[in-house]
């Protein structure tokens, strides 16, 4: 079949992770040879794939969501394997259970991860010492990673050319509709050129935060979705923390995680990462809101209330902070659960919208390929 120069087989709207690995999976692994990239920034994986705690997950972090943390323990190991060159392991990862305000207890946690096969142990005496003990419980050794993103980023960039698939940087979709020759229609909008149209039979809306900024035929996703501003505070941490990554579990506390592509930490704490939240509707841009957003960091106060748990964390020097848009379902605020949402257009068939909550869940997108798109599929193998 000869395609029309605008003409293409997939077209993945966003540029982050999750739109990357879609499309390098579809020419890797399904063949597929005509496939666009569309990314709104003038790089890769330059929003929330990079303004992030760069986690690789292994279940800890969701005690009361089995389902989370059960996909977590499972996808890991075959993360650490499929991107080695991104892996950061050489730092010793801590989870606390809080004596007070903690949703699970020591017993519990302890568990909890006995349930999903996740590895864990009591701290030595020497770490022990970093602890308030009248405020933590128990600590543990748990077997927990960091990614660099710089370094994924390279892979992304490398990846796309060595499969030859189209980059459109600094370039908004603004409408998908459908057209009468059973094709979609993507309007598009750069520095370039104004209200371009791209015609595919397939889409893979992974905008992440911009999930529902379509018009034209598109409708709202059925889930409903909730965005936040959130700080994200690069620190230079004391020698006795700069080989630690540390987990306050399980209620209005915090993380400290290494950040390799800065040779930093990140410092986030529930109380005061969250800046600002609202619902999603139409018509209200989340990226232009945090633009306009006055970008006061809380830092301070994040080291205030960690110091009372490690009093050492006093001495760690804030460097700057990462502000970016965090997207979650609504349905799972109260038990922290981080699902995929990969959700069917019925109104524009070969349309679909997936939203990832963790770096690790690519591999439930893989499968939901496999089993919901591909085998009885719009797209072209040509």
């Amino acid at each position: 079949m000869q395609n029309a120069a605008n003409d293409y087989d997939a077209v993945i709207i966003g540029g982050g992770f999750y739109g990357v690995s879609i499309a390098t999976y579809l020419a890797s692994t399904r063949g597929i040879k005509r496939i666009l990239v569309i990314e709104q920034e003038a790089q890769l994986m330059t929003r929330a794939s990079y303004n992030n705690q760069a986690r690789v997950h292994n279940g800890y972090h969701y005690p009361r969501s089995f389902t989370t943390a059960y996909r977590s323990r499972v996808n890991l190991p075959r993360f650490v394997k499929d991107w080695p060159q991104i892996i950061r392991q050489d730092f010793t990862k801590i989870y606390a259970i809080a004596r007070r305000n903690s949703k699970v207890t020591a017993k519990q946690f302890e568990r909890f991860c006995s349930e999903i096969g996740a590895s864990v142990k009591p701290i030595d005496a020497s770490l022990k010492g970093l602890f308030e003990p009248h405020l933590i419980e128990k600590a543990f050794l748990v077997e927990e990673y960091a990614f660099d993103s710089k370094k994924l980023c390279d892979w992304a960039t490398s990846e796309l050319n060595r499969l030859n698939i189209k980059i459109l940087y600094s370039t908004r979709a603004t409408q998908i509709r459908n057209l009468d020759t059973e094709q979609l229609g993507i309007k598009l909008i750069s520095n370039f050129t104004h209200n371009h149209v791209i015609k595919t039979r397939t889409i893979f809306n992974c905008t992440y935060s911009g999930l529902n900024q379509f018009s034209g035929d598109f409708r709202s996703l059925s889930s409903k979705l909730k965005h936040e501003i959130t700080e994200m505070a690069l620190v230079k941490m004391p020698p006795e923390l700069s080989d630690l990554g540390i987990t306050v579990m399980d209620g209005p506390f915090f993380s400290l995680m290494p950040f390799p592509s800065r040779d930093l930490h990140t410092l986030s704490h529930v109380r005061y990462t969250p800046h600002l939240s609202w619902k999603d509707n139409f018509g209200v841009d989340p990226y232009l809101k945090l633009e306009q957003y006055n970008r006061s960091s809380r830092t301070d106060r994040m080291i205030r209330d960690v110091s009372r748990y490690i009093p050492s964390i006093i001495k760690a020097r804030h460097i700057e902070s990462l502000f970016e848009i965090k997207t979650v379902l609504t349905k799972n605020e109260s038990d922290d659960g981080r699902p995929i949402l990969f959700e069917k257009h019925a109104e524009l068939p070969g349309c679909y919208s997936i939203l990832g909550g963790k770096i690790d869940n690519i591999y439930d997108i893989f499968e939901k390929l496999d089993t919901e798109i591909l085998i009885n599929s719009p797209i072209i193998e040509s």
